[in-house]
């Protein structure tokens, strides 16, 4: 990949230093505690409960807590750093200019609200143009990467042969979250779907269509079909179920409902060998109704899918109109985010490693990521001795899960090598275009890929992302500059408190290449069974007892957990504590660790892991998680690793009658 020469940008970098004299702290926000609550009742609340009760989640919130509150710190950051590079004229085409150009024709609004519909007209007028399947197939090609048609590409490492990138479909072409809010029999999810439909009628309205309810209804029902056929997200996660290879040849045969030269033509993917399809079932179904359902009925389909994809860059009323349904009535939140905010995320989706290559330099020292070096070595350290030590997996599988752990790639801060953006075309002005055509430009990269070697060195998150995860098919563990802050990771801490926050964050993705999922690829990342049968029994028996903790879990009133669709993230949690736990002690170096502020090493370690997922969730953004997100709810990640944790019970003494008790034989153990 071509390294990105930024002159006048680097003007902006400087090296930030770190200097620590004071007495390392204990690393926790004693004021959000609950004084009434105990750790041996709940652990959450304990840890966060004083906080939960004092603090009301903002109105452009759905929900507020750690992740949100760093994800609002890394969005100040950037704005500065897109305003300052505003601030002056930049160079023509430079990438400085880009951004400032893409952040400035978003957050104006006044030009956006004054074009009207006229940016959007030749999207629209190409949708009009449609007179065949060719045309139709054609339409769906070429808007990969800047809309949701119902049948989507991608290309990522083949799965068995994670060298070599292949080319995939993936359903798609809903306008609500998830199939279940189309599907569903229940009173929330009824109240989203007349929202939906109101919202339809809206966008059909306000582009001058003289019946906008019936076309709402028809469309609806149009999407109501496709959300039948779809794939329900516990299937999707089974990486041997949604690996299907087949040759163009073979996908025409199969599903003779879509033009499937035309549509890979002009998706940019001509000439490949084969494809993955994703839901085979879902694929051909989506097909059969694409083919089946008359073009005139497609078309506003098609028109209002457009409109709702570019809401945001249009008219006030397409705006508001938006909100109301994505927001309000989605996720329950009462304002929008403030435009400069939602200006960032736009940015970093477009030129994120021209940002983040600032955003490094400011806000990520060295001595960071020295520091985390340390602790995933003592991290992977903790790992391969608890694969040693456990009881239910044979010396033979042992073996390969210690291969598959030596192999492990870290990742940390920011990339090696920046993403080139000359290509990308920016115009001052033309949020819409913008938008649009960084869309195109990110899936040309992405296409490009095809049937070429991957590349190792690629990231993807941007480096100023609150995030982290792992890839099975390249085994590594991806860790972004902007997770590694105070309260995951705290430089002026103890250790206790680190590592029972970014530690577990790190065991928590070290744990993914041994979930449900990770566990069926290799240690080279390719998508093969590495384990004896009785093993892998014996795995799924311990997963089938998670799923049964978690499913009695009821968030909101009549929606408990999905334990199928969340067992991954629980055995990432559960795993990541217990070898996170592990690490700590190995860092003691057999020495007891000191009393800080009342409380000893293995306490501060449980609380810090809890404090890390504070937060709030509006009922409305519940629901929505519960049906659409591997995540549990944060409460019940705090409490339910920690209660099959020995050195939880051991730390805080549990005893029978204590909410978070467990008898030592029910303790659910995996890694």
């Amino acid at each position: 990949m071509k390294v990105l020469r930024l002159a006048p940008l680097a003007a902006l970098l400087f090296a930030a230093g770190l200097a620590i004299a004071a007495p390392l702290s204990a690393g926790l926000d004693k004021s959000g505690f609950d004084p009434a609550s105990r750790a041996q009742d709940d652990l959450f609340r304990a840890a966060n409960g004083r906080w939960v009760d004092t603090t009301e989640i903002p109105a452009d919130k759905a929900d507020y807590g750690t992740f949100i509150q760093l994800r609002d710190k890394s969005d100040k950051e950037v704005r500065a750093i897109v305003e300052e590079l505003a601030a002056k004229k930049q160079k023509a085409g430079s990438v400085e200019q880009k951004i400032s150009a893409f952040y400035g024709s978003y957050i104006d609004t006044a030009t956006i609200d004054k074009a009207g519909l006229k940016p959007v007209k030749s999207a629209l007028a190409r949708i009009d143009a449609i007179k065949s399947p060719k045309d139709l197939a054609t339409w769906m090609g070429s808007v990969q990467g800047a809309a949701n048609p119902p049948i989507n590409l991608w290309v990522m490492a083949d799965f068995k042969d994670p060298t070599t990138n292949r080319a995939l479909t993936w359903q798609g072409g809903l306008g609500m979250p998830d199939r279940d809010y189309y599907l569903k029999d229940d009173e929330r999810f009824a109240k989203a779907r007349a929202a939906y439909e109101g919202y339809l009628a809206t966008l059909a309205r306000l582009t001058g269509d003289k019946h906008p309810e019936a076309t709402a209804k028809q469309v609806f029902a149009l999407e109501k079909r496709i959300a039948e056929v779809h794939w329900d997200k516990v299937e999707n996660r089974n990486p041997v179920k949604i690996y299907n290879p087949m040759t163009p040849d073979e996908l025409a045969k199969a599903a003779p409902g879509l033009d499937w030269p035309t549509f890979l033509r002009a998706g940019s993917l001509a000439g490949i060998d084969r494809l993955s399809v994703s839901q085979p079932s879902a694929t051909i179904a989506i097909a059969k109704i694409l083919g089946e359902t008359p073009l005139a009925e497609l078309k506003p389909y098609l028109k209002l899918r457009t409109l709702d994809e570019a809401a945001d860059v249009l008219p006030k009323s397409f705006r508001d109109a938006h909100f109301a349904f994505h927001g309000k009535a989605l996720t329950g939140t009462t304002e929008d985010k403030p435009r400069w905010q939602k200006g960032t995320a736009e940015v970093n989706g477009a030129l994120g490693e021209a940002v983040g290559q600032v955003y490094v330099a400011r806000h990520f020292p060295p001595a960071y990521k020295a520091r985390m070096q340390e602790l995933v070595a003592n991290l992977m350290k903790a790992y391969g001795q608890s694969i040693d030590g456990l009881t239910w997996m044979s010396p033979t599988t042992k073996l390969q899960a210690k291969d598959k752990l030596s192999k492990y790639m870290t990742k940390i801060g920011y990339p090696d090598t920046w993403r080139d953006y000359s290509k990308l075309t920016v115009k001052e002005g033309d949020a819409f275009g913008n938008r649009e055509r960084s869309g195109q430009f990110e899936w040309q990269r992405i296409a490009a890929k095809a049937g070429k070697p991957v590349d190792r060195g690629e990231w993807g998150m941007t480096p100023q992302t609150v995030n982290a995860y792992y890839n099975p098919s390249l085994n590594e563990i991806v860790f972004p500059a902007a997770i590694l802050q105070p309260p995951f990771f705290d430089m002026t801490a103890d250790d206790a408190a680190n590592y029972g926050a970014i530690g577990a964050v790190i065991g928590h993705e070290i744990s993914h290449g041994f979930d449900d999922q990770g566990s069926q690829f290799d240690g080279d990342g390719k998508l093969q069974n590495w384990w004896t049968d009785e093993d892998r029994k014996a795995f799924e028996a311990l997963g089938a007892k998670l799923v049964a903790q978690y499913e009695t879990y009821e968030p909101i009133p009549g929606h408990k957990l999905n334990g199928m669709l969340t067992l991954g993230e629980n055995i990432a949690d559960l795993s990541g504590l217990q070898i996170a736990y592990k690490a700590y002690k190995l860092s003691l170096g057999g020495k007891d660790a000191p009393v800080i502020d009342g409380y000893t090493g293995d306490q501060r370690f449980f609380l810090g892991w809890s404090q890390a997922w504070r937060e709030k969730v509006r009922e409305e953004r519940s629901l929505q998680l519960l049906t659409i997100d591997p995540h549990s709810p944060p409460k019940f990640r705090a409490n339910g690793a920690a209660v099959n944790h020995d050195g939880f019970h051991a730390a805080f003494g549990t005893k029978p009658g204590d909410g978070m008790f467990k008898a030592d034989a029910e303790r659910i153990r995996i890694w």
